[in-house]
Order: structure tokens, then C-alpha cells, then sequence
């Protein structure tokens, strides 16, 4: 929901719920439901948990080696770090505790730490996480569905990417892309089936597994009528463009993978009340583009320029989509690597941090690509107020909760909502 009802490759269907419209309508309140933190912290204490009694345990079990624990440690401190990560591209600034609550004595009312601080504090755990991380559990599913160096490497290159550290961005990302142990698949019908509902493919670095059928936390959402959220109905002109210039490859492989063009069904995550289809976090392609755009960065537009074609190539994607750009024109290639991830990561909650992470840069020199979606997201009666809105780059991170603000005394609103 955060990364990509703000954004504009999701519309409100007719059974969305007035929170979510109006975050549609960038009209987001304190006491919009949506803008609740309990999850990520409630994730975090569960980390921490483990974090501060798990060297006890080889107290009492001197079987379990300090490799061993030191790998279930990278592990946590890997999921803890996505989370306040996360939370730092949703709020910006937000209470740091890195103790876990066992009991009412251990509740703290804690003010709001920098978003800087805690990014320092996400590099570090994360440079901990990758000496403990173990190279592979020794079978594809646990490889692909737990914590390895290379979810480390993949979370750090993220977070350098936020952080605009394109060296350190471009170091994390030839780790995983220099191991050899993943690869992209070529362009067939069989590769949705393969990567998502198959899941532990070549290209997948870390997923979350459903491999037996569980609920789907997205049905009700997308499936169940009448539907929650709705493909945006301009991705079928701007996005997955149909080409009339090679007839053999009409439309990208991944367009009827991900929507229904007849409805505007979601249909990537499946359409039934239950799922077999696993969370993609990260894949190989991610970490091409994401090096892609540090190379950009660093006048290295060609190098940029050949992953994408690389991923344009094995994807089948169309000569309509095509780009001819100057290497080395910086924002030309963010605008091609942007309309990239929208292809390759079509609801995959990353859309909204895409575009924020690049409008942000060089002090808001990109706020055009925030301004620009208002027209295809926001009731026209109320875009006008939107890119008013947005002009304000405080209005770019959620409110906190007036529940939380009620039972923390510490915590003073982001700043826009005090208006």
C-alpha cells in the first residue's frame, strides 16, 4: 500500500475504502487508518528479541556453534534493518529502539531520531549482518527464502541508493551480480509461472515463500468485487505500450502477466482467497537497474544504459518502449530506468519510493516526476490542491498516527500535518 497507491500505476476501484481515496487524493490526515506504524514495529520487537537473548541461548545449548548464531543473527538484524528502511522512505523521521519490549517495565516513550541517524545505524547493522550471513543454506528454496550475504547486499545497495552513496550502491550491487548464482530468464509465457508462482528461480535473491496455500493478504484488495484498487488505466498507453512497428512481439511478456487489460484486474498476485505466489523482495533485476542509476549518477550513462537493454532483452519488451538517449544525459536515463521498473515492477510496492527517491535528489532537482502524476491519480477537482500539496516536500512522508501521538508524548508531528 505505502509504495504504490501514493504513486500512479494504481486507481481506486469502486470498493475502496475512503482512507485509501483519500490518500489517492493527497488528502492524508493523522487519522487516516493507513498511516498506523504498529506492523513495523511489532516486526522490529520480534527482531530485537532475538537479537538481545539469542547469545544466552548457547548457555544452555553448547551444540549451537557461534557460526550458527551469528547467522540467525544476520538474519534479524538484516529484517530489522528493511523495516527501519521502510519506515524512513514512508515517515522520514521516526523512533529508534533497538531493545526489545518483553514487559510492561520495558515500554519507553521515545521522541522521533533523524532520518540520517537512522540510515547510519541500517549501514552498520547491515555491515554486522553480511560478516554473519551465510552464502547459501544449502537447498534453493531456504536460499531464496531466508537471509543470505546476497539479501544483505541487495538491502545495503538499496539503502545507498536512498542515501545517494552511488559507489557503495554499485559495490553492493556487483556482489550479488558478479556471484553467478543469479541470472535472468529468458523471454517466455513460462516466466511468471517460473519466478512467481513457481518461486526460488535463478533471477529471485529473496522472496517471501507461500509454497503451501495460505490467505492472501492482497485478495481482498484486488480479488474479492467490488475491488479495492484497479490497474491505472493509462499504463496500457504509457506504460506496456503495444507495438505496431514488430508484429512478432506485439506486447512485453510481463503486461498480461501483471493486469488484465479488459477490467484493469491486478492479477499478478493472483485472483483466488488463497495463493501459492511468492512476494518477490528482491531479484536480479533490481539490482541491474539500481546499478544502473548509480552508474548514471557517476557518468557512467553507457554502462547504465547497457543493463537496461540487458533486462529489455531478455524481458521481449517492445521497440515502441525503446528510448535513444544520451549517455551522458543524467535525468534522461533516470526517466528511461523509471519507465523500466514500472515494466519490471508493476505493483511490487516500489513505485512510489522510485520516484521519490529520484525527485529528491540534488534538493528536490526532480519534483516535476511528483507533480507530473497528479494528473493521472488525483480527482481533477482536487489537483490543483494536490501539486500545492506536494510542492511542500514534507508532504511527501506520512503523519504519524494520532493513536501514536496520544500514547507517546515524545513524538511531535511531521511537520506539514501540523498545519
Amino acid at each position: 500500500v505505502f509504495g504504490e497507491i501514493r504513486a500512479d500505476m494504481i486507481d481506486p476501484g469502486p470498493g475502496a475504502l475512503n482512507d485509501e481515496t483519500d490518500i489517492f487524493n493527497v488528502n492524508i490526515t493523522q487519522s487516516n487508518s493507513l498511516s498506523r506504524w504498529n506492523a513495523f514495529y511489532r516486526t522490529i520487537n520480534f527482531c530485537n528479541t532475538v537479537i538481545d537473548n539469542a547469545p544466552s541461548v548457547r548457555e544452555i545449548d553448547p551444540t549451537l556453534s557461534v557460526e550458527q548464531l551469528n547467522a540467525y543473527l544476520s538474519e534479524v538484524l538484516t529484517l530489522r534493518s528493511l523495516m527501519y528502511f521502510y519506515l524512513v522512505k514512508s515517515y522520514r523521521d521516526v523512533p529508534l529502539k533497538l531493545t526489545a519490549t518483553t514487559k510492561d517495565t520495558d515500554l519507553q516513550d521515545l521522541p522521533k531520531t533523524s532520518a540520517a541517524a537512522i540510515l547510519t545505524q541500517v549501514v552498520n547493522d547491515l555491515k554486522k549482518a553480511e560478516a554473519g550471513a551465510v552464502t547459501t543454506f544449502g537447498n534453493t528454496v531456504t536460499d531464496k527464502g531466508r537471509v543470505t550475504k546476497f539479501t544483505v547486499n541487495s538491502v545495503l545497495a538499496d539503502v545507498y541508493l536512498w542515501m545517494d552513496n552511488y559507489e557503495g550502491c554499485i559495490q553492493e550491487c556487483n556482489k550479488v551480480i558478479n556471484s553467478q548464482r543469479f541470472a535472468l530468464q529468458s523471454a517466455a509465457s513460462s516466466w511468471y509461472f517460473n519466478v512467481f508462482f513457481n518461486g526460488s528461480s535463478i533471477e529471485t535473491v529473496f522472496e517471501f515463500n507461500n509454497k503451501s496455500s495460505v490467505s492472501s493478504p492482497l485478495f481482498n484488495a484486488l480479488g474479492r468485487s467490488p475491488k479495492r484498487f484497479l490497474a491505472s488505466s493509462y499504463l496500457g498507453s504509457d506504460v506496456f505500450i503495444p507495438d505496431d512497428v514488430d508484429p512478432t512481439r506485439f506486447y512485453d511478456i510481463r503486461e498480461e502477466a501483471f493486469y488484465r487489460g479488459s477490467d484493469l484486474a491486478v492479477v499478478k498476485w493472483g485472483t483466488d482467497a488463497v495463493t501459492f505466489i511468492n512476494w518477490q523482495v528482491y531479484r536480479i533485476s533490481d539490482l541491474m537497474l539500481m546499478k544502473a542509476e548509480a552508474l548514471a549518477e557517476t557518468s557512467r550513462g553507457a554502462e547504465a544504459l547497457a543493463l537496461i537493454e540487458e533486462i529489455r532483452l531478455k524481458r521481449g519488451a517492445v521497440v515502441a518502449t525503446s528510448q535513444t538517449v544520451d549517455p551522458g544525459d543524467k535525468d534522461a536515463i533516470s526517466d528511461y530506468i523509471l519507465a523500466e521498473r514500472a515494466r519490471e515492477f508493476a505493483f511490487e510496492g516500489k513505485r512510489w519510493y522510485d520516484l521519490l527517491r529520484i525527485a529528491k535528489r540534488d534538493n528536490y532537482k526532480r519534483l516535476d516526476l511528483l507533480l507530473n502524476i497528479v494528473a493521472q491519480t488525483v480527482n481533477p477537482a482536487l489537483q490543483q490542491s494536490a501539486i500545492t500539496k506536494f510542492r511542500d516536500v514534507n508532504s511527501h512522508y506520512f503523519p504519524i498516527h494520532e493513536a501514536e501521538l496520544f500514547a507517546d508524548p515524545q513524538l511531535v508531528q511531521n511537520p506539514f500535518y501540523t498545519k
